[in-house]
């Protein structure tokens, strides 16, 4: 069961003027579900994504990276097709000429250059893509395609997820006002650059490519690689912003100007919210867990030691038991690689608890307040270097016994 997350209310989900998308059931891995997702773009529309940083990257994720570079300055990207079920991963130049061929056939319902679509897929690897089945669902999604159905797309491109994933937002932009809206997927293979996680968040403001591409990185930065299930690194991962230009506004295209800020800052805090939203449905997660590492030298340094406690699996496994085991936390700050860490300036607090300071437990830390903090399912840990001035924040959540299990039966 998902943390303190429920399905997101359709009423608070905005269209965004110049995107469309129509989801069709093609029978991939499940049948009698949507698992074919069309989002269609009105022409001028600005797109920029980030990829995995994985080098066993997914057919999809190398034709969209290609199709993205070589478009000619006269087009735009029209559509994106996500498929779930399979990762086209692992299948070889056979992989990315099914992509290829996804795309070929899209392009010609639609009317377009095949360059001008991008292929996204998700669900198992090295399985390959079943070609027959995505072209003969096309044309039921583009026959589906409306404004209004972000959240019918953001089912369509689950796997193990639980709940859909959807967020949005209106920013202020100089004088117009404009809808930020996203989706997003994702539960296991969780880990930073950036997990098993697709998400694509569309504007209708008007920006320039490079500043697309600028707030796109600086988003992600700060949203999906920060957080963490289980520390292995996906080769699917993708997150695509598109800016359709359709608002009543000048283009955006100074990187210093408030207009830039705000369209920047809009997009980040969807993402964030989209991002939150996949650990809060990790797999088998029973408890949210942010933290927070401040006192640092440098924000690498930082978030180095948010991951070691996040990748920890003693410490996961206690704060699924709800049992204050604290100095496994103190155990994985000293394991994240800072040689010349001075462990007796280290405090570490558990929500309001001050458990250790200086190094060592408090004399005033009592084990019935960390076990009150313990049980709870949203829980902060903090842990303060006091060797700088800066800090990371990450987002984690507990290893359960459901997360075994699924993975387990992932493919029965």
């Amino acid at each position: 069961m998902a943390v303190n997350l429920s399905q997101p209310d359709p009423k608070t989900i905005f269209p965004v003027p110049g995107v469309t998308l129509g989801v069709a059931g093609a029978n991939i891995r499940k049948p009698d579900r949507k698992d074919l997702l069309v989002i269609t773009l009105d022409d001028g529309a600005r797109v920029a994504g980030v990829f995995t940083q994985n080098r066993f990257c997914a057919a999809p994720v190398i034709v969209a990276r290609q199709h993205l570079s070589m478009l000619d300055p006269d087009a735009s990207i029209r559509a994106l097709m996500i498929n779930t079920g399979c990762a086209n991963a692992g299948n070889g130049k056979e992989g990315i000429a099914a992509a290829r061929q996804t795309c070929g056939e899209l392009a010609r319902l639609l009317g377009c250059s095949s360059a001008q679509v991008l292929p996204f897929s998700t669900g198992v690897i090295m399985e390959p893509l079943p070609v027959g089945r995505i072209t003969a669902g096309l044309p039921a999604c583009i026959a589906n395609l409306r404004e209004d159905n972000w959240l019918a797309g953001a089912q369509a491109i689950m796997t193990t997820d639980t709940v859909p994933k959807a967020a949005s937002r209106r920013a202020r932009i100089g004088d117009a006002e404009v809808a930020i809206t996203g989706i997003a997927k994702g539960a296991g293979m969780i880990h930073p650059n950036m997990a098993t996680m697709l998400g694509f968040v569309a504007s209708e403001a008007r920006v320039s490519l490079p500043l697309a591409r600028a707030a796109v990185a600086y988003a992600a930065k700060r949203s999906f690689n920060c957080v963490t299930v289980d520390g292995d690194t996906s080769t699917n991962d993708s997150f695509v912003l598109i800016a359709t230009g359709k608002a009543a506004m000048p283009e955006i295209s100074d990187a210093r100007s408030v207009e830039y800020a705000a369209f920047r800052d809009g997009v980040t805090a969807v993402a964030a919210q989209l991002a939150q939203a996949i650990i809060r449905d990790a797999e088998g997660a029973t408890k949210f867990i942010t933290i927070r590492i401040d006192g640092g030298r440098n924000e690498d340094e930082c978030r180095n030691v948010a991951y070691a406690i996040a990748h920890s699996p003693l410490v996961k496994t206690a704060f699924f038991a709800s049992d204050p085991n604290l100095g496994r936390i103190l155990a994985a700050v000293g394991n994240a690689g800072i040689a010349d860490l001075n462990v007796d300036k280290v405090d570490l607090y558990l929500d309001d608890v001050l458990v250790a300071s200086s190094g060592a437990r408090h004399a005033n830390y009592r084990e019935a307040d960390g076990q009150r903090v313990m049980k709870q399912s949203e829980i902060t840990v903090r842990v303060a270097l006091n060797r700088g001035t800066a800090g990371a924040t990450v987002w984690t959540c507990d290893l359960s016994h459901g997360y075994v299990s699924i993975n387990a039966d992932y493919r029965s």
